[in-house]
């Protein structure tokens, strides 16, 4: 007879020292553990390439993690935040800067070894490196802007016979006109062999890029081959778009890394929507392979299988992160399997050698949209286990209590909206809610999985976002290119939505007409460029945003692809003092277990300093960078937005252990690691989603020499 869920939660409180816990939950499930070979290593984004942010190391413990204490620290100098995940191979860190120079350090000191600056201006995401060897030549991988560059791992230097002078350009190889492209690798690509994959960040409003997955060969940086995620005549997928839809939508694109099976020889990829992302009228179908896992044989790039998660999407529900390699047991049985978390709060979990669902998935009927020229899917698919890991629907009883003001406000707000759950459609004149919100649920940092025990750890956000749709404005001027280009991210009133969005009042202030001119044809941070604008549509545009003179101008051939209505901005629900607008939690940490689909906590992540000193605390915050397990019982986790904070939970309980202060927020994902005898764990402290300084140091704690830190 199997125990019941409270009689095992009992036993791992009384086996939790040692890792005992582990062993009783796999055992209580009739399967013995399989202790993973120890690995000093942290060799690629996400750990390794199963992608599960697992690490074997078990010198930091639960009984001894109080004792961490800051090993070292170094400071890039550069200010504009880090969402890196740092690599460690052969005692050697690997990682990016905020301005996207690439460095390598001493894992045990800190102590910087190399430096590589490609002399192109660098701004906004760039996640890590990608590492690869064969025999006595090991090289790093780095995106710079729409090239990447191959390095000499133990020099830094670029490697001559490596593409073009060391580097390849992925504006090259699209079917389109290179210098009419944009498309820059926020995220590293996998290794599989002697390949390297890679997917990209493309624009989000039209025209852009179309999101293809790519394979180089790692040597000469010659193409391989090509998966085309907006799928060509006569290839499948085809029918569930425009028939020319191939030749002029973009995105589609994997953006949040992958997973690489070896053993198998498969590649495991996460798209995102298609462009643009709000109003699809010029994309009637289903839009594969947007909002899809897919299975692709890692050496041809031939689609195996596929699983397609929101169906002619238009509420920007991009699959957020790389999907997890798993192994579990289900139906009595261990099964390969792979997870994947949603922004909208779901994880999914298929056979990984097929893709059969090992929950099942049910398609739910959703309301039509009413906007003209707009067809929506009738059916989305949600599966039915596990449950989602956070709120589903925004509703009056869990609006803000935070001030009687407060709530009132946030009610009157609320009952201009709509707000009926999931997949509600855009309309026109009234903003829609998005809940969870557009930076999810889950989010790009991804979900760490424990092969002890089979249990997911994944962070998410709870804040509830608006949106909605209105006319495109006739006529040829700067303010009608501001509103098709630019007012979905910085809004009609050019207002934005800070910090991820940044409010354009007054720019013209803070920067000259070169700078911004640049800027708008190139893109930076998180936005992407517009090449396709002639030179004299730039400057019709910076002259509104200077002046809101509305000067008309001949269009080049950048405007084709316009449509009736335009997305009207991101705006975040929150009250008059900037608190979300909605009832804590705001931001959570969670444990999943896979086995049974059953959610084994939940704790809050994250607080506000402000609030916390008002004794208002474990409300949760905005979390972005992902969570690290270690067969030492610890879940590790910086990721909030406010509190300046890195925390080490226990695995199976979900108590808190310890904290670290850090320099600035750690918006990206720790990785765990042995030089000499020693683990460390490595923190990117970067800041910059606050709105306050933001910078770029890595912070490494460890447990004191002999009782003592030199």
């Amino acid at each position: 007879m199997r125990p019941s869920r409270p009689t095992l939660r009992r036993l791992a409180v009384l086996l939790l020292i040692g890792g005992l816990a582990a062993t009783a939950h796999r055992a209580a499930r009739g399967a013995e553990p399989s202790p993973s070979p120890r690995v000093a290593e942290w060799p690629a984004y996400g750990g390794g390439p199963l992608s599960i942010r697992y690490s074997t190391l078990d010198q930091i413990d639960r009984g001894n993690v109080s004792r961490l204490v800051k090993a070292w620290t170094y400071d890039t100098g550069e200010e504009g935040g880090l969402q890196t995940n740092p690599i460690v191979v052969e005692g050697v860190l690997y990682t990016t800067t905020p301005k996207h120079r690439v460095i390598a350090l001493d894992a045990a000191t800190g102590t910087l070894r190399w430096a590589f600056d490609s002399t192109i201006k660098g701004t906004g995401p760039n996640r890590g490196v990608t590492y690869w060897s064969s025999g006595d030549e090991a090289r790093i991988f780095t995106a710079q802007d729409h090239y990447v560059y191959a390095l000499d791992a133990r020099t830094g230097k670029p490697v001559a016979t490596f593409g073009v002078e060391g580097r390849i350009d992925l504006h090259e190889n699209l079917g389109r006109p290179p210098e009419e492209q944009s498309i820059r690798l926020t995220t590293p690509g996998v290794i599989y062999k002697d390949l390297l994959i890679v997917g990209g960040r493309c624009a989000e409003g039209l025209p852009s890029s179309p999101g293809y997955v790519r394979a180089y060969d790692t040597r000469t940086g010659k193409l391989v081959w090509t998966f085309h995620t907006i799928p060509s005549p006569g290839e499948t997928g085809y029918e569930t778009w425009p028939k020319d839809a191939w030749t002029y939508i973009g995105a589609a694109n994997n953006w949040s890394g992958m997973a690489v099976d070896v053993q198998r020889g498969v590649v495991y990829v996460s798209t995102g929507s298609a462009a643009a992302d709000f109003y699809g009228a010029n994309r009637k179908g289903d839009n594969l392979f947007a909002n899809t896992l897919l299975a692709l044989d890692a050496a041809t790039g031939k689609r195996l299988w596929h699983f397609q998660a929101v169906r002619h999407d238009i509420w920007d529900r991009d699959f957020p992160a790389a999907p997890s390699l798993v192994t579990v047991t289900h139906e009595g049985r261990r099964v390969d399997a792979v997870a994947q978390t949603t922004k909208h709060g779901y994880v999914y979990l298929f056979d990984r050698a097929d893709g059969t669902p090992l929950f099942p998935i049910e398609y739910r009927k959703y309301p039509p949209s009413t906007v003209e020229g707009e067809v929506t899917a009738e059916t989305q698919p949600l599966p039915t286990k596990p449950a989602p890991f956070a709120r589903q629907a925004l509703t009056e009883d869990i609006l803000t209590q935070r001030t009687p003001e407060a709530h009132k406000a946030a009610l009157e707000s609320f009952r201009t909206f709509r707000s009926g759950g999931q997949f509600v459609p855009f309309a026109v004149g009234q903003d829609t809610v998005v809940f969870p919100g557009f930076d999810g649920g889950a989010e790009w940092g991804g979900s760490a999985f424990d092969p002890e025990t089979d249990l997911l750890y994944v962070n998410a956000n709870e804040m509830a976002w608006t949106g909605g749709l209105g006319p495109n404005i006739a006529g040829t001027g700067g303010r009608a290119l501001y509103l098709d280009r630019c007012a979905a991210c910085h809004r009609d009133n050019l207002r934005g939505a800070p910090p991820q969005l940044p409010s354009l009042v007054g720019v013209a202030n803070r920067r000259h007409d070169g700078e911004l001119a640049q800027i708008i044809r190139q893109g930076t941070g998180r936005m992407a460029g517009f090449p396709t604008l002639t030179w004299e549509e730039v400057f019709a545009i910076i002259e509104f945003l200077k002046t809101g003179v509305d000067r008309d101008v001949e269009h080049g051939s950048s405007s084709p692809l316009s449509q009736k209505y335009r997305f009207t901005g991101y705006r975040k629900f929150l009250d008059a003092d900037g608190y979300p607008a909605i009832t804590p939690p705001w931001g959570t940490l969670n444990a999943i277990d896979l086995d049974t689909g059953e959610r084994e906590w939940q704790v809050p992540l994250g607080e506000y300093p402000a609030l916390a000193a008002k004794g208002v605390k474990d409300t949760g915050s905005e979390n972005y960078g992902g969570p690290v397990v270690t067969r030492g019982g610890l879940v590790f986790i910086s990721g909030t937005s406010y509190d300046k904070k890195v925390r080490a939970f226990d695995k199976a309980s979900g108590r808190l252990l310890w904290e670290g202060a850090l320099p600035f927020s750690g918006t990206g994902t720790p990785a765990t690691y042995e030089v000499a005898g020693r683990q460390y764990v490595v923190v990117p402290a970067g800041g910059g989603k606050d709105g306050g300084p933001s910078g770029g140091m890595y912070v490494a704690f460890a447990l004191p020499r002999g009782g003592k830190e030199p």
